[in-house]
């Protein structure tokens, strides 16, 4: 893998970890990498633009609507 590769892969990745709704250890094992290197590269590109503001509302929504279905969910089973 070249480094434009490498760079980009690892930009994907960090893109990835707070967006994906996976754990950071999941996200880590899907990427095949490890945690600590996962949690390097975030800590590392904290203050950059990779993950955008788009990116990050996308996410809040898939939480929201995640609850919001398990409650559904619950609401339901005890019915």
């Amino acid at each position: 893998m070249g480094l434009k590769q490498k760079d980009k892969f690892r930009a994907d990745a960090v893109r990835i970890a707070p967006t994906s709704g996976l754990t950071r250890k999941q996200a880590a094992s899907d990427l095949g990498v490890g945690l600590s290197t996962l949690n390097k590269w975030v800590t590392a590109h904290r203050d950059t633009e990779v993950v955008s503001d788009q990116d990050l509302d996308l996410t809040r929504e898939n939480e929201r609507l995640r609850r919001e279905n398990r409650l559904l969910k619950e609401e339901r089973a005890s019915s």
